[in-house]
């Protein structure tokens, strides 16, 4: 239905069409970076099997999506092992 009124709109208005195609495109964008971002390792789903999933990870993961300047690889770990 929805799909239907969009295409009469840009058979009878062609300058729509880039701008159905852009409000297409960065609601497709924003859902992948929601879900990518409900995926990661700080986010509780399960809370009886691991209340606190974000204890596990080792000290070379990398947290930030894009890290310029820091070396996960040599990093040692500060804290003791729970």
């Amino acid at each position: 239905m929805m799909f239907r009124v969009v295409a009469e709109h840009a058979k009878r208005h062609p300058g729509l069409i880039p701008q159905f195609f852009f409000i297409c495109l960065g609601m497709g964008g924003a859902s992948l970076y929601l879900i990518r971002l409900a995926r990661g390792p700080h986010v509780t789903w399960n809370k009886t099997d691991n209340p606190e999933p974000w204890n596990n990870l080792d000290p070379t993961y990398q947290y930030k999506f894009v890290a310029i300047t820091t070396d996960y690889k040599n990093l040692k770990k500060e804290g003791p092992d729970f």
